[in-house]
């Protein structure tokens, strides 16, 4: 059955208020701010402006909750269950979650319900299921003693998190810090809060206790840096631009020293060389990735470099392709590129623009601002060639759907380029050549590096990169070194 998401949406009442042990609230201080939506500019209601004393309030509770271990103190197969729980009434209320992430977030309805809705709950499932099979060590010590290394929860983690996926983002961080035993709260963007405050309700249905999962909207200047500082907060976890990281892991030493731990920008390279074994699916993975979610991704391949004797093929193959991204109505299922998520990020990415037409890159698709009529903030799908590396289109992530082109003709060159970067998130090669393939993997410093695709993605596998990209992992099993603490304990017994 076809489902009527405009008449769904204009019966949104959207709940903005903070959620502090286990209730929601408005800030204390009453101060509040609008949520607009990106689609038409329309007012989807009042959000609370956190700030210092709200956070005092939550790592108050976060803390009562974690020493009291109403939570911590649950064993491993008690906190799956309920973390099973959780994921199964994400995807039951997976069209309202849907909905409101893409109201606030200006993405296509279509991926808010498959990636979005079913990647949150997914992660959500796999660390839950995850925790009662980790194990703990012995070490190998002489027969007079016996060493136990053994995790234990961190304590208070504060999750902070974009706007660009922020069900997505947020479960990478809640569900592995839930799932081994901390108090969490967390901060969404300003621009995107919806899903957050709506999880931390579904958390409590599924049985996750009053103060172990809190929700703070606010602005990042005040609730977050208050969270950042806090002395009692035991751990960050920061999913942003490099700028702002920075400032967080300066907070952390300032503070307590907690363990600050960021996923941050990217500039990825995608290079396609001339044996590539599939020219068509190169195009295909180029153009798709660079435009999925309005080019709003940290790993987005913004940087396509395409050897000289196959470029001009390339190049027009990709052109036939851009057409179909479009900006459409996030509202329609079959929309495929939606909304700018504010008119800040609008103003921003058309500033890119601009820069690349005065850095003497030659546009060859989009460029403008699209869809002008109808109050909501698009942008065309946006194609650069003749773009070299020091140009600021090629240097500066830009968080949209513009793709800069660049050539080469030695692949060590091209590899030589990519890596000439503060950033080092994804790569990507294409080519027939295992040897060149794995040797080109192994020269490109990004935390991964695709052979014959992009953006394959699993929950089993890291998430993080080098260099300004950030120091934390996200996903997979070792997502729990980053919120547990390794305790050795020794034992006399000879």
């Amino acid at each position: 059955m076809t489902i009527n998401w405009h008449d769904k949406a204009a019966a949104v009442q959207a709940d903005g208020r903070a959620f502090i042990n286990g209730e929601r609230v408005w800030a204390k201080s009453g101060q509040q701010f609008e949520n607009l939506s990106p689609i038409d500019g329309r007012k989807l209601g009042m959000v609370a402006r956190c700030d210092g004393t709200d956070v005092d309030a939550a790592v108050a509770a976060a803390r009562a909750a974690f020493e009291d271990r109403r939570w911590a103190g649950k064993s491993p197969a008690q906190r799956k269950r309920v973390l099973i729980k959780f994921a199964d009434l994400m995807q039951k209320y997976g069209q309202e979650l849907a909905l409101l992430e893409t109201l606030d977030m200006g993405k296509p309805i279509k991926y808010s319900q498959t990636v979005d809705v079913g990647g949150a709950a997914n992660c959500i499932r796999w660390y839950g299921e995850a925790i009662d099979k980790i194990y703990d060590e012995i070490a190998p010590t002489p027969a007079n003693s016996l060493a136990l290394i053994t995790r234990e929860p961190v304590g208070v983690v504060a999750a902070i998190v974009p706007w660009n996926y922020p069900m997505l983002m947020a479960s990478w961080k809640i569900a592995p810090a839930l799932a081994a035993g901390n108090s969490v709260i967390l901060k969404p963007s300003e621009k995107s809060p919806l899903t957050a405050l709506r999880l931390a309700e579904i958390a409590l249905e599924a049985g996750i206790p009053p103060g172990v999962f809190n929700v703070l909207p606010g602005y990042g200047a005040e609730a977050g840096s208050a969270l950042a500082l806090h002395m009692d907060v035991d751990c960050i976890g920061f999913t942003g631009s490099t700028r702002v990281g920075k400032q967080i892991m300066q907070m952390a030493g300032q503070s307590n020293l907690k363990r600050a731990w960021t996923e941050l920008g990217g500039k990825s390279a995608n290079i396609v060389c001339a044996d590539c074994p599939d020219l068509d699916a190169a195009v295909e993975s180029a153009i798709g990735s660079i435009f999925f979610n309005q080019g709003e991704s940290c790993n987005a391949p913004s940087r396509l470099f395409v050897e000289a004797s196959i470029k001009e093929r390339f190049m027009e193959k990709a052109l036939a392709m851009v057409p179909a991204f479009e900006p459409g109505d996030p509202l329609d299922e079959n929309t495929i590129m939606g909304a700018i998520v504010d008119a800040t990020q609008l103003k921003t990415v058309l500033g890119y623009i601009e820069s690349g037409h005065a850095d003497g890159a030659k546009l060859l698709a989009g460029g403008k601002q699209a869809r002008t009529g109808t109050g909501g903030f698009y942008i065309e799908p946006t194609l650069f060639d003749q773009v070299d590396s020091s140009m600021t289109i090629a240097r500066e992530e830009i968080f949209g759907p513009v793709l800069s082109v660049l050539s080469f003709s030695d692949v060590r060159e091209a590899v030589r380029q990519a890596n000439a970067t503060s950033y080092g998130l994804h790569a990507a090669v294409w080519t027939s050549d295992m040897s060149k393939a794995i040797q080109t993997a192994r020269a490109l410093r990004a935390g991964t590096v695709h052979v014959n695709q992009y953006d394959s993605d699993d929950i089993t596998v890291p998430f993080g990169g080098y260099k300004q990209s950030g120091n934390g992992r996200d996903k997979s099993l070792h997502a729990f070194d980053k919120y547990t603490e390794l305790k050795t304990t020794w034992i006399q017994i000879g």
